[in-house]
């Protein structure tokens, strides 16, 4: 089953994108000391925690009240979890689910215009769902990505020249047939100014409700800017700001926090102000972690920086080493905000309004066609019906779609019932 949303880190370079990449993914990329490390965009999966408890555990304890299951014993390496998840896992109910995650080309001015990788880094953008801004909040790196040492450069105005770029981006593709446009507006009236707009824009995902909001804030923010085709830059850099504050979330991860965390208030003030979230953490921490959590030497609670020293780690860990890993610990428990997972999964669930949904066969049991309990959990936007859940699954079965089942109630329910949070469905269709 294939993920559906991608969510891209961005930022400029030498910030700690690969590494905070890395960090969520598991997966090792090249982490250097210098501008565009990042060439062409990683991409790897991040294993989300969901908010809720896995459904299997509505399911346990049915099958325990029915005499069907035992008690959950305390040598249980599962934690009571009974699911047969087909991909990432489930222990003490804590279901795992995959989150695309784009490694973005690095960022420096003037991208907007090809600088760098500019044409690079906005292509890929356009594929992403939200991004996460990756920001050196210990202010050590200038707008180029060069170091200059802890405070030497303003984190607010890396937020600000990453919003700025994507906007003169835009405005870029509108200016490229704006006389064109304009010239058609004229012609056929006002309304012919969203058509044009949506066919400028199609290419980065536009639709009529962002050009919508777009030509509104220029008449809410420059009220007598007169008919569209006498509009300049300070109005279309408004329409664009509009256009991309729904098209391109951001949230903002502040990295090296560890170091040197000045800066959080202001940022944290207008990046909520935007919609967005701000986390603080140390990367390189969280990657520590990880990699001794994928070693076997520890294990790690998904949710916080908590962990246990395994058997293994027992055997292999030095007290030198036992002592750092739980001062990382302790540094990251002192960053509220749940580290980058947290703020992964503020995205998710918060900004992009993302449910999950559990597919199965059997509503009775909970199954797929070969026994397996719960196999998938998909996160699905807003609105999803259960014909579209359906073709998430396989083309054939949205081809085919006949009705569907509430697995929890019994119900039956059709092609435009709205998935909720934690729906078990299973979906009948013709073969």
């Amino acid at each position: 089953m294939g993920v559906n949303m991608r969510i891209g880190l961005v930022g400029k370079p030498n910030v700690g994108k690969s590494t905070t990449f890395s960090a969520l993914t598991e997966t090792p990329v090249d982490i250097a000391n210098y501008p565009f490390t990042t060439i062409d965009p990683n991409v790897g999966i991040a294993w989300l925690p969901l908010r809720e408890n896995c459904a299997c555990k509505i399911l346990r304890e049915k099958k325990e009240q029915q005499g069907r299951m035992p008690k959950v014993v305390s040598n249980d390496s599962r934690k009571g979890s009974i699911c047969n998840p087909k991909s990432g896992s489930c222990r003490g109910y804590k279901r795992l689910v995959p989150v695309t995650l784009v490694d973005v080309a690095g960022l420096v001015p003037g991208a907007h215009e090809g600088r760098g990788r500019g044409n690079q880094f906005l292509s890929d953008l356009a594929q992403c769902d939200a991004l996460i801004q990756v920001i050196d909040i210990s202010g050590s790196t200038d707008i180029e990505g060069n170091p200059v040492g802890d405070g030497g450069s303003k984190p607010v105005e890396e937020y600000n020249f990453l919003k700025n770029e994507i906007d003169a981006w835009i405005v870029g593709i509108i200016q490229s047939n704006w006389s064109r446009g304009a010239r058609r507006v004229q012609s056929e009236g006002e309304k012919a100014l969203s058509k044009f707009l949506i066919e400028q824009l199609s290419g980065i995902g536009v639709t009529e409700y962002h050009v919508n909001a777009g030509i509104l804030s220029v008449k809410e923010k420059h009220p007598d800017c007169g008919v569209p085709w006498s509009w300049g830059n300070d109005e279309l850099m408004t329409m664009a700001a509009a256009i991309r504050s729904l098209l391109f979330p951001i949230s903002v991860a502040g990295n090296k926090a560890d170091k040197n965390k000045n800066s959080e208030l202001e940022l944290s003030s207008i990046v909520k102000s935007q919609g967005g979230k701000l986390i603080l953490t140390s990367a390189e921490a969280e990657l520590a972690l990880r990699r001794a959590s994928k070693s076997g030497l520890i294990e790690l609670n998904p949710d916080t920086s908590d962990f246990s020293i395994t058997n293994m780690g027992e055997k292999s860990l030095s007290r030198a080493q036992r002592d750092a890993l739980a001062n990382i610990s302790q540094t990251l428990a002192g960053l509220p905000g749940g580290g980058l997972l947290g703020l992964l999964s503020s995205v998710v669930f918060d900004r992009l309004n993302r449910s999950v949904a559990y597919p199965v066969q059997d509503d009775s049991h909970w199954t797929d066609g070969e026994g397996n309990i719960l196999p998938d959990a998909v996160l699905v936007s807003e609105g999803t019906t259960a014909k579209q859940l359906a073709y998430t699954v396989h083309s054939d079965l949205g081809d085919g779609f006949i009705r569907a089942t509430d697995a929890k109630s019994g119900r039956v329910i059709g092609a435009e019932y709205q998935i909720q949070n934690g729906d078990v469905i299973s979906i009948h269709a013709k073969k």
